[in-house]
């Protein structure tokens, strides 16, 4: 028989807060309990989380005052676009950051901003453009929250960037005790490296410092190259040229043999695109259209060649940098995500297996039937600073785009064909990426990342009882 409650506790949170000790709250006790569930959705629409409780904080002290108040686990969500579970844990207390979305200053003469965790990149750009100063490095579309991108460590196609942790100058972080945390290079360091790229792990980001650019005008260059020439073409025309900006290349579909190329060279050319920023809340039915025919459409895949040519032998587009940091996501959302879904893999390479990775990656893809819209090609230098790093030495990126069915049976052919080409990824001592559908098993995880030693070992000294986390590491931690 349980113990009364103490004065001033209802005998609900009281057992809640007993179920959370003993290691035992999750949906099931719960419902038994009469704590409604609530589910956290993803983009992809897969995987939802029943949370016994949503905080939308305001401020670090809200965040303080929500963690004390809760007695079980906790994760923490941004714009919701992790694949698999990354934002929530079963029964536990889901924290929305995105009403945490104040500049808290901006200092254009040292290129530097503070922002809370829960603003959107596009939030931000909006300030700053007016400043003609840019972010630093983001990824290619403008939705997701400073904090979430500092949380998975994310990149873009930023010229020798890599992930935008380089650009963190700090965080403030709440730690399981409630306290609050300054971390940067300087101060609590560990904490900092086990942050960025930590989903969630140690501690919530509440605040983040970044380094800036200045805003300019950017022009498109799109070459056609053979699969082998391509690490050489970019290491010499991209890497080594100060003038690029931003870079990505694509391989398409069946073969994935021709990379085409897309870089954006710093240009004093006239403007041939006037807006500063995408315009926000547009339709996007052409782009809809066509990706749904791309997937669909057995005739249309053939078209996407010709286009392609089409575009190379157009005039060069000049545009703002900051234009082309802040494409809108919506751009490649479905009408409906009900019977089938988008979804994203990513794997990291070094130079020196790209062209074998590639040929192995394909085969899997056509073998496996794979509905793939198209793989985008980046690059990233080593990084050195976060404690699980995706990029241990330098690497190419081959970002996978493609269309999947949301049955069950869908989902588990999606898990035997990523672990194949996970294990492709090891062969070649590559590593893939964490934020999407959990299909790594135990073993792949370990694999790819040895590094978690380490943050399990800081985990117990700064969360003891385990109190953050999400489904990500309560399969993998």
């Amino acid at each position: 028989m349980l113990p009364e409650p103490p004065p001033g506790c209802s005998r609900r949170t009281f057992l809640v807060h007993a179920l959370a000790t003993a290691g035992a709250l999750s949906a099931a006790p719960l419902a038994a309990l009469g704590v409604p569930l609530l589910r956290v959705e993803n983009v992809s629409r897969l995987y939802a989380v029943e949370v016994a409780r949503i905080a939308a904080p305001t401020s670090t002290d809200d965040v303080v005052r929500a963690l004390r108040e809760w007695p079980g686990q906790v994760a923490i969500g941004g714009g919701r676009y992790s694949m698999g579970g990354q934002i929530g844990i079963v029964g536990g207390l889901h924290l929305d950051m995105r009403a945490m979305k104040r500049v808290l200053w901006l200092r254009p003469a040292d290129r530097r901003v503070r922002v809370q965790a829960g603003i959107t990149w596009r939030d931000l750009q909006d300030v700053l453009d007016a400043k003609n100063l840019s972010v630093r490095t983001m990824q290619s579309y403008a939705n997701f929250t400073v904090g979430g991108a500092a949380s998975v460590n994310a990149h873009g196609r930023y010229v020798g960037h890599g992930p935008m942790g380089q650009s963190v100058r700090a965080l403030q972080l709440v730690l399981a005790d409630g306290s609050v945390r300054e971390a940067d290079r300087d101060h609590n360091t560990e904490l900092l490296r086990a942050a960025l790229g930590g989903y969630g792990a140690v501690g919530v980001i509440t605040e983040v410092e970044l380094d800036l650019e200045d805003n300019v005008k950017i022009e498109r260059h799109i070459e056609e190259l053979r699969l082998s020439a391509y690490p050489n073409y970019f290491a010499r025309h991209v890497l080594d040229d100060p003038a690029c900006v931003m870079h990505n290349a694509d391989l398409l579909p069946p073969r994935f043999d021709t990379p085409v190329a897309i870089t954006w060279r710093q240009s004093d050319k006239p403007l041939t695109r006037k807006q500063r920023l995408v315009p926000r809340g547009q339709s996007y039915k052409v782009q809809r259209d066509a990706l749904w025919a791309i997937t669909e459409l057995p005739y249309a895949a053939k078209l996407r060649r010709p286009a392609i040519e089409v575009a190379r032998r157009a005039r060069p587009e000049v545009a703002w940098r900051n234009h082309e940091a802040s494409l809108d996501v919506a751009s490649l959302e479905p009408y409906s995500r009900h019977l089938s879904t988008y979804a994203l893999n990513e794997f990291f390479v070094p130079p020196r297996h790209f062209e074998s990775f590639v040929r192995e990656m394909a085969l899997i893809l056509r073998n496996r039937h794979v509905e793939a819209v198209n793989v985008s090609i980046r690059h990233s230098p080593a990084d050195t600073l976060s404690l699980l790093p995706w990029a241990h030495e330098e690497v190419f990126s081959f970002v996978l785009f493609y269309k999947q069915r949301s049955s069950a049976d869908a989902q588990r052919a999606v898990g035997s064909w990523t672990r194949e080409l996970i294990d492709a990824t090891l062969r070649n001592e590559g590593r893939y990426y964490l934020p999407y559908q959990l299909h790594a098993t135990k073993e792949q995880f370990e694999r790819a990342y040895p590094e978690v030693a380490r943050l399990r070992q800081l985990k117990r000294e700064v969360d003891p009882q385990g109190r953050f986390s999400n489904e990500l590491w309560r399969k993998y931690l």
